[in-house]
């Protein structure tokens, strides 16, 4: 796969629409009191799960991070994430924007996430490349689909990670078209959660994230039907395609992002090679923290 193959592959998924890490790698990140985190993000409000969104809702000053960006993402930046400390309780809500704000990740604002991977039923896993219209890590290869559960009542249901489950179907279907029938919740695996922290490529002193991630495993023969808006290209890729495409991603100039690479180096072909009885991977006490 490596070589020439290789990149008649990469230049194949453009044209479609177009640091091995230590587990137990560590770093400080302490939790908000209220009073912190309202000087942060003013009074936090609850939002439904499907939001819209007024034209004069999104207009921005001169001087705004957000200027000149796809006005698309710059929508989806209104929505509210669930804000955690470090055990992963629920202490508020705030923006996407200002929970990918560097400034407020470097003063400790911490929010859920969750990272899909999807294999079809000869055990591939699907990949997708981030479009060059999103504000954090665009034209970025990674994992199936990552995003965040919102600050609902559907979404914030935390028994079983329903919540999480939940917004992982929504943001499927709004990213790569996959139909919610087509993966239905109870066929998702929560396996475990990762602490982490990035700072935006390219760096821009801007954005960053800060999550606690979840990581959900689905097996599921799928219809895409990708959102040219949030995806750049996809493709399944094999256990050996995809350790090459990370062997060689730097010669070959491929973007990964820093969660995909970390879920990578620490657990992902260990679990890949227990699809059949991937449950037994499941490690849902412990939040892994990991730089």
């Amino acid at each position: 796969m490596r070589g020439s193959r290789f990149g008649q592959i990469i230049k194949v998924c453009h044209s479609l629409m177009t640091r091995s890490t230590d587990s137990k790698s560590h770093f400080s990140s302490r939790s908000l009191s209220s009073q912190r985190l309202m000087s942060l993000i003013g009074n936090g409000q609850r939002s439904s799960c499907v939001q819209n969104y007024s034209t004069s809702s999104s207009k921005m000053s001169e001087d705004d991070v957000l200027k000149g960006l796809d006005e698309t993402q710059v929508k989806l930046m209104e929505e509210k994430c669930i804000l955690v400390d470090t055990d992963d309780l629920k202490i508020g809500s705030a923006s996407k924007k200002t929970c990918h704000l560097l400034e407020n990740i470097n003063k400790g604002m911490l929010h859920r996430a969750f990272s899909v991977f999807l294999f079809n039923s000869r055990g591939d896993l699907l990949l997708q490349q981030r479009a060059s219209e999103k504000i954090t890590f665009p034209d970025h290869f990674t994992n199936t689909c990552c995003s965040h559960p919102l600050n609902c009542e559907a979404e914030l249901e935390e028994e079983g990670a329903i919540g999480v489950k939940r917004a992982a179907q929504r943001k499927l279907e709004h990213e790569l078209g996959i139909a919610s029938k087509q993966v239905p919740l109870e066929d998702f695996h929560y396996l475990t959660r990762i602490l982490y922290k990035a700072e935006n490529v390219p760096n821009d002193g801007k954005w960053g994230e800060h999550e606690i991630d979840y990581i959900l495993f689905i097996q599921k023969d799928v219809t895409v039907k990708a959102n040219p808006n949030e995806v750049k290209s996809y493709r399944y890729v094999s256990q050996k395609e995809l350790k090459d495409l990370i062997d060689s991603s730097d010669e070959d100039g491929m973007l990964l992002t820093p969660w995909f690479k970390l879920i990578c180096n620490n657990f992902l072909f260990k679990w890949w090679n227990k699809l059949n009885d991937v449950e037994s991977q499941a490690d849902r006490k412990v939040i892994h923290i990991m730089s």
